[in-house]
């Protein structure tokens, strides 16, 4: 079996502190994020309705704002309520570790329809354009994570050929699945490949977002399987762990939504 390598978590150390991978990581996310949406906003359907290399510019600043801000917001009352409400000086402590996914999704959503408001446009022409270019990002953050050695997997057999050890789980040495790799396999490359060519051509607006909003569920659902629950969390009812019932609300407002949208383009004019 593998151990896992021990990366040192700090890139570059400046004096006490430095710079995190993890860090790079979220700063890798936002530039692929703006070279791929400036790519789309090319695309003739989009060109077409004015979109600009500007607009995904400020797209990306209410993006920003909403990961971080809705990221940590919902780790800390998604999966700790009990102790950031008695400790909430601690909720701006983003440096100690600590983001939701989920959190940073509806912190995005938030952002998206501000931005919309705005610049007076549909909030599903908004997400529409930028959705094929979010899977990158989960993509070389969950990279960042392996790098730390966080949320590593469930036991796995010890003859799988890429099991691992992760001392950093101070288990006694159990091999367990790479979960990090697998997601940033499934919910990264895997879903982006698949979002990028179905938003290739023209869709009615909202289908391409809740293809996304399906696919993540269902691939984030999948690996949760393989990953290791948070040990203050343990797995929920019927063995699902916070995660997965996170992602099921995730995956019936994707399938409402493009069901509802394909509905609504085939009307008759």
């Amino acid at each position: 079996m593998l151990v896992h390598p021990q990366f040192d978590p700090i890139a570059v150390h400046i004096g006490s502190g430095g710079i995190h991978w993890y860090g790079i990581t979220y700063l890798i996310a936002f530039g692929l994020f703006l070279w791929l949406a400036t790519l789309r906003s090319r695309m003739p359907q989009h060109a077409a309705v004015g979109w600009t290399k500007r607009d995904v510019d400020d797209v990306l600043f209410y993006g920003v704002l909403g990961v971080v801000l809705g990221g940590r917001l919902g780790y800390c009352f998604f999966y700790k309520p009990g102790y950031y409400v008695h400790h909430l000086t601690e909720i701006i402590r983003v440096w100690d570790g600590g983001m939701s996914f989920h959190g940073g999704l509806l912190g995005v959503l938030l952002g998206l329809y501000l931005f919309g408001r705005r610049r007076g446009r549909s909030f599903f022409e908004v997400s529409d354009l930028i959705a094929p270019c979010v899977p990158t990002g989960i993509m070389a953050v969950r990279l960042g994570n392996f790098v730390n050695g966080e949320l590593w997997g469930r036991p796995a057999p010890a003859d799988l050929p890429w099991a691992m050890i992760f001392p950093q789980a101070n288990d006694g040495g159990i091999a367990r699945h790479p979960s990090q790799l697998y997601q940033a396999s499934g919910e990264g490359l895997l879903l982006f490949i698949l979002l990028w060519l179905y938003a290739r051509k023209p869709r009615a607006t909202g289908q391409i977002s809740g293809v996304f909003m399906v696919g993540y569920g269902v691939l984030r659902f999948v690996a949760e399987y393989f990953r290791e629950p948070d040990d203050f969390l343990g797995l929920r009812a019927l063995n699902l762990s916070q995660g997965q019932w996170l992602c099921l609300p995730m995956i019936l407002a994707g399938v409402a939504i493009f069901a509802w949208t394909t509905k609504r383009n085939q009307r008759p004019a």
